[in-house]
């Protein structure tokens, strides 16, 4: 269950596309499901290792809102809207923020717990 008084459960989720319109695709599902309370998408030039040869590519980072009890969900449906074979999907545990903005993310989240 959602912890709406315990504000340390929120999420950045952090994930790359391979363009702007997966990204969106992904961001806009995550919301409409809300798996997630809103998604910034960030163009961002790539540089990483990826079997054996240095890559770089532009992408389009995702970064989403979400609490740490819906990840798992948020997680695998990213997985099913993904394109790459090793799609990054990795959060940060937000340690402190506005408290009726983080109280704004806990309640859009949770509320797809009970439908």
């Amino acid at each position: 269950m959602c912890g709406t008084t315990n504000r340390t459960n929120v999420l950045l989720l952090l994930s790359t596309c391979r363009d702007f319109d997966e990204a969106r695709r992904i961001a806009k599902t995550l919301v409409d499901e809300r798996l997630v309370s809103c998604v910034n998408i960030v163009r961002v030039d790539s540089i990483y290792q990826w079997k054996g040869q240095v890559e770089e590519s532009e992408e389009h980072l995702i970064v989403a809102k979400t609490e740490s009890s819906i990840y798992e969900k948020a997680e695998k449906r990213i997985k099913a809207l993904h394109s790459y074979e090793l799609p990054e999907i990795i959060t940060l545990r937000v340690e402190r923020g506005y408290a009726p903005y983080i109280d704004w993310i806990i309640g859009n989240v949770c509320l797809s717990e009970s439908g």
